[in-house]
């Protein structure tokens, strides 16, 4: 992770009442997206917690406490806020937003929360095929690069076979597809994705030619 020195002329200033902070109830959700800093630059990024007014993110690169930030999540949106401490792998965010936007946000934190428990479709086990064009590639987020072989497909994840084997709950990208290892196996590892795809989606990715 590296800390950038940038110039915060139009940093915004702002500090949740006790009464915000006391009323904001984290939710501990594994999505991701991508955040824009102030100089402009695009990173990806992985939510580990979040509530309708603060959220903490992983990321490679971060800013300053008080630069204004960006973020495009999966199942969210778009949301905007002010870095307010730097952690180990990221950094902390308030969110500036409206109350309306604010119980849009404690409706999707609830629903992502619920999601697995409840067994809403989105986490049902999808159908499982071999792709007529196996050959892939898996991207870390560091940018290094690895070929692979696609074993199995579904809308939810993967299963490739690789020399590599990226830790656990690292983020990387299949093809074009973003996501996250979840298991080892033997020869290679399976991969879930950010989100459920469709069946066009993988289609066009992964059975052009052959």
């Amino acid at each position: 992770m590296q800390q950038r020195q940038t110039t915060r002329s139009a940093a915004i200033n702002y500090t949740p009442s006790a009464a915000e902070r006391r009323n904001f109830q984290r939710v501990r959700v594994n999505i991701y997206g991508r955040l824009m800093l102030e100089d402009r630059t695009e990173h990806p990024c992985q939510v580990v917690d979040m509530s309708p007014g603060n959220v903490a993110l992983r990321c490679n690169e971060v800013g300053e406490p008080g630069e204004k930030v960006i973020a495009y999540l999966d199942h969210v949106g778009r949301i905007e806020g002010v870095i307010t401490r730097i952690l180990p792998d990221g950094f902390a965010m308030t969110i500036i937003a409206s109350d309306r936007k604010r119980d849009k946000l404690a409706a999707q934190l609830t629903w992502l929360a619920n999601k697995h428990e409840l067994a809403l479709p989105e986490d049902r086990r999808h159908e499982r095929i071999a792709p007529r064009n196996p050959m892939s590639t898996l991207q870390l987020g560091d940018g290094r690069q690895y070929r692979c072989r696609i074993i199995d497909l579904s809308l939810s994840g993967a299963a490739v076979e690789i020399d590599v084997k990226p830790a656990i709950g690292v983020q990387v990208m299949l093809g074009t597809m973003r996501g996250q290892v979840v298991r080892h196996f033997e020869d290679g590892v399976a991969i879930e994705f950010a989100v459920v795809q469709r069946p066009e989606t993988l289609d066009s990715e992964f059975n052009r030619g052959g």
